[in-house]
């Protein structure tokens, strides 16, 4: 609440929105192995080599807007469970390349769909996930998002 107006803030439904959404897609991500932060990963990773990239983790972190040790560590555990691979960047000695493994494109691609599938039951008040409402309401968060944390960036 601010300055006495009645109802939740802005920054208080959003919050909100937010966490509702990590849940659902937690939840519906975990069969295949995931959590939302490593398919946030792993989705965004796929999208960049089908642009025929090969981001750094920096890359990855800038793109995801996850803190760059954290990517580090999500991706050690991807890793891990043989779904990306983690190479060092022929460039720059000191970055780090990521690619999903074929295993990684094919749950990514799984994931994928079934994060669809989420999004537009999610997004049915609005009209689905093509209605025109849907597409104010991402232009509306796009525009919240590219203000900077830092005033003077």
């Amino acid at each position: 609440m601010s300055n006495g107006a009645p109802g939740p803030t802005p920054g208080f439904l959003v919050w909100r929105l937010a966490n509702k959404w990590r849940v659902a897609v937690d939840r519906a991500v975990a069969p295949l192995g995931l959590t939302h932060a490593q398919y946030s990963l792993v989705a965004s990773l796929y999208g960049m080599q089908r642009a025929g990239e090969r981001p750094s983790q920096r890359q990855l972190a800038d793109h995801t807007g996850l803190e760059a040790l954290y990517v580090s560590k999500l991706a050690r555990a991807l890793e891990s469970a043989g779904l990306i691979e983690r190479t060092r960047d022929p460039r720059d000695p000191r970055a780090v390349q990521l690619a999903l493994t074929e295993q990684g494109q094919a749950v990514t691609r799984q994931a994928v769909a079934v994060v669809q599938e989420l999004l537009q039951r999610l997004l049915e008040p609005l009209g689905g996930l093509d209605a025109a409402r849907t597409r104010a309401f991402t232009a509306e968060l796009t525009t919240l998002l590219d203000v900077p944390l830092d005033p003077s960036s």
